[in-house]
């Protein structure tokens, strides 16, 4: 069934930018053909392209999500003055598909730490029914809040969360 908060709570994903939640749902994140588990290691190359999200379920399902994707140490991990930066939102992602299904409320931006190790947080959200237009979301990415802006938009606490960890890549040596 739903998979264990533990990694969640060591990786301090809740605490930083989520509260306690019992998973009750399940999706898988994948990066081309490597699969996001939490807290393993993805190059920013490999996630330049929005990941493909299924949201596991009955396809006939009438439950909505919204995906919130956050990199909460920005710009740096000792200094994460724009925590949280905000990298994508999805909302109404139909129970059974992938988040192409859904509507792309913030476009998607992958990962570009400037220092540090950074944890790229996916957040899923149940929704209480379409969003249709009712959503608020605010206009800058720095400084965003997963609580807020799941508390603003009456989505509760999450039902599934999974993070990965990305650094800046060597850049190629120049002869």
């Amino acid at each position: 069934m739903a998979r264990s908060v533990e990694p969640l709570v060591v990786g301090r994903v809740i605490g930083d930018v989520l509260d306690m939640f019992t998973p009750a749902s399940e999706f898988t994140v994948r990066y081309g053909t490597k699969q996001v588990t939490n807290g393993c290691d993805i190059k920013p190359s490999a996630a330049a392209d929005k990941p493909h999200v299924q949201i596991l379920g009955h396809p006939f399902s009438s439950n909505l999500y919204t995906l919130v994707m956050v990199d909460p140490d920005a710009p740096s991990p000792s200094e994460p003055r724009l925590r949280e930066w905000l990298h994508w939102i999805v909302v109404d992602i139909p129970e059974g598909q992938d988040s192409t299904k859904g509507r792309e409320l913030v476009a998607y931006m992958g990962p570009q730490p400037p220092t540090g190790i950074h944890r790229y947080i996916l957040a899923l959200f149940k929704q209480e029914g379409a969003m249709e237009g009712r959503i608020q979301v605010a206009d800058a990415r720095a400084n965003f809040s997963t609580r807020r802006f799941a508390a603003q938009n009456r989505l509760g606490l999450p039902v599934a969360a999974v993070y990965f960890n990305s650094q800046k890549e060597p850049a190629a040596k120049k002869r």
